[in-house]
């Protein structure tokens, strides 16, 4: 191409219009991203994050994620971080020593408000490695919290409980427990005993709020496997109805926000998007808010109300999920 005049000039239009654009795209960024004053007003007397589906090195949007979480728990403090499953994609871990340890995690979520509690949960992702490399990464780094496959943990402040039940649901779903080579690990769970215990903890638990996590939804709006949710809806759906307790289940695995609510049914129905990596949704039967953006939910409770923040990249809170006593 030869380099005339007027080539320069259509040049130059071309470079201010491209950064008038990014000028105009920057501001209307600005002027709609959140600040520390309007974080600091979601903070209540338990203070809880919730991410899950991280594990892309940093690409996407995990690492500017991260340290938007890093920076709102400056404002909110929260207890911990609940890693609701696949931490790491694609194919798990090898071991306590993988790579992907850092990659994915402690080279990303570097921001020192995180170097709290993270309590994980496997996703189907950590079932197609080494699971139990992931509950002993517990004895490599103080944060990562994961004393089982499933477990649970009492919050309590200023007179306000909360106890989160972090459940282990690959194994629930069929698909995987008879693929043993995609998913050695599945078939050697034995899932009567997790509904055995969780019916217990349930039965007993007498705080104030009650809140239920694991990796895949029980209802959601999504084109992976209705086999899926159907067998989630048969084991696991009359445990966490039977003693009228439980506020939310939680979940992450579609990589995209939804809240869905049942008819005659209490539970709010919770999937937290991919701290990364999101896709598209669209509403279906019982969707009350759902959006293809990424980012993180942040979960504040007092004796009198329970709510659940959706949080996306920019910071700001896109929807509110809140149960009242």
């Amino acid at each position: 191409m030869i380099i005339t005049k007027e080539n320069r000039l259509t040049l130059r239009l071309a470079l201010l219009a491209t950064a008038l654009v990014a000028s105009l795209a920057l501001a209307v960024f600005n002027a709609n991203a959140q600040d520390a004053k309007a974080w600091k007003k979601l903070k209540a007397d338990v203070n809880l994050f919730v991410a899950n589906d991280l594990g892309r090195n940093g690409y996407y949007q995990q690492r500017p994620i991260a340290e938007l979480m890093g920076n709102m728990a400056e404002e909110i403090g929260p207890e911990c971080v609940l890693a609701v499953g696949d931490v790491h994609h694609f194919n798990g871990v090898a071991s306590v020593d993988d790579p992907l340890w850092t990659s994915n995690y402690e080279s990303i979520y570097t921001h020192p408000e995180l170097m709290i509690d993270w309590l994980p949960v496997l996703g189907n992702h950590e079932y197609r490695g080494n699971t139990c490399a992931v509950l002993d990464y517990s004895l490599r780094s103080r944060r990562w919290v994961m004393p089982g496959r499933y477990y649970s943990r009492v919050y309590e402040s200023h007179g306000t409980t909360v106890r989160v039940v972090m459940i282990d649901t690959t194994p629930l779903i069929e698909k995987y427990r008879t693929d043993s080579i995609g998913y050695p690990d599945a078939c050697k769970q034995d899932i009567d005993a997790q509904l055995q215990w969780l019916d217990a903890t349930l039965k007993a638990a007498c705080e104030d709020w009650v809140i239920v996590l694991g990796h895949h939804p029980v209802f959601a709006q999504t084109s992976k496997s209705d086999s899926e949710r159907a067998d989630m809806q048969r084991v696991l759906l009359p445990v966490l109805r039977r003693y009228g307790n439980v506020a939310m289940y939680v979940c992450g695995h579609i990589h995209n926000f939804q809240h869905l609510r049942v008819a005659g049914d209490g539970i709010d129905y919770v999937v937290n998007s991919a701290g990364a990596l999101a896709r598209k949704v669209k509403a279906v039967d019982g969707t009350q808010f759902c959006s293809p953006e990424a980012g993180f939910s942040v979960i504040s409770a007092n004796k009198q109300s329970l709510a659940l923040y959706m949080i996306d990249g920019r910071g700001v809170a896109i929807n509110k999920v809140e149960q009242r006593k």
